[in-house]
């Protein structure tokens, strides 16, 4: 088994191993994973922080050995809280990080770094005040970063920078956390999931008060959440119909 550390700001993870392949996911500066398959170009991997899996370029990260892997992974993630910031190699070239960079690596890459970082469990409260940094971020298929991200993304961020894990997709968050029955009983920071005609979860957000949701959705936005769903302020409609309310924390 062979493991890996992402050494750029954002790097895709595909579906398959092809430039034109679908983006799943995005892998964020100082990510580690593990190295499933290995060809000459590309490689499958599975990322420590939440088991994702696709593929990679194999000049777009470094390999790490088991015992580097292993130590990283145990340590709690200390992250950039910073929108956009750089780190500095030994020959004090600049590479930019983005907010939610995973900064545990610095020392074994030989980077160093000189802005805010955050790392451990924050209250509950904070979840909406982190939310509003992605504010207007524009929807990307994939995507994780302040310059684009998806719905899922979104809110699999805004708790990871607060200390909480959520898988990646949308179906597989609706998988954690305690079902609530009504929209009455949620608090900001509990998560909204929506289903498609075929009872597909595809979108989630994040509850705000006063029956609002912080989702990404064209751009990372708030809408109105009723019994029935996500009522978009713009178009004067629903787009997203409620399946259930999930409390994670």
């Amino acid at each position: 088994m062979q493991y890996g550390i992402c050494n750029l700001s954002i790097v895709a993870l595909r579906d398959e191993p092809a430039d034109t392949s679908e983006l799943v996911s995005q892998v964020i500066y100082g990510e580690i994973f593990k190295v499933l398959e290995q060809r000459k170009n590309w490689s499958k991997i599975r990322l420590a922080f939440d088991s994702y899996e696709g593929w990679i370029d194999n000049k777009q990260h470094l390999e790490i050995p088991e015992e580097t892997y292993k130590s990283l992974n145990k340590e709690t993630p200390r992250l950039s809280a910073d929108l956009v910031e750089f780190i500095e190699d030994n020959n004090s070239q600049l590479y930019p990080i983005t907010l939610g960079a995973t900064l545990n690596g610095l020392s074994f890459l030989n980077h160093k770094h000189k802005g805010d970082f955050i790392e451990g469990e924050k209250a509950k409260n904070n979840i909406i005040q982190t939310a509003f940094l992605y504010l207007n971020c524009p929807y990307l298929w994939g995507g994780k970063t302040p310059f684009g991200i998806d719905c899922s993304g979104f809110t699999q961020m805004v708790y990871k920078l607060n200390g909480y894990k959520l898988l990646r997709d949308a179906s597989q968050q609706a998988s954690q956390g305690e079902a609530l029955s009504f929209i009455e009983e949620s608090e900001p920071g509990d998560l909204a999931f929506f289903d498609n005609n075929e009872g597909i979860i595809t979108h989630v957000g994040i509850i705000m008060k006063d029956n609002y949701i912080i989702h990404a959705h064209g751009k990372v936005r708030i809408d109105r959440l009723d019994h029935s769903g996500i009522y978009n302020v713009d178009k004067k409609t629903h787009t997203h119909k409620l399946r259930v309310i999930k409390k994670i924390i």
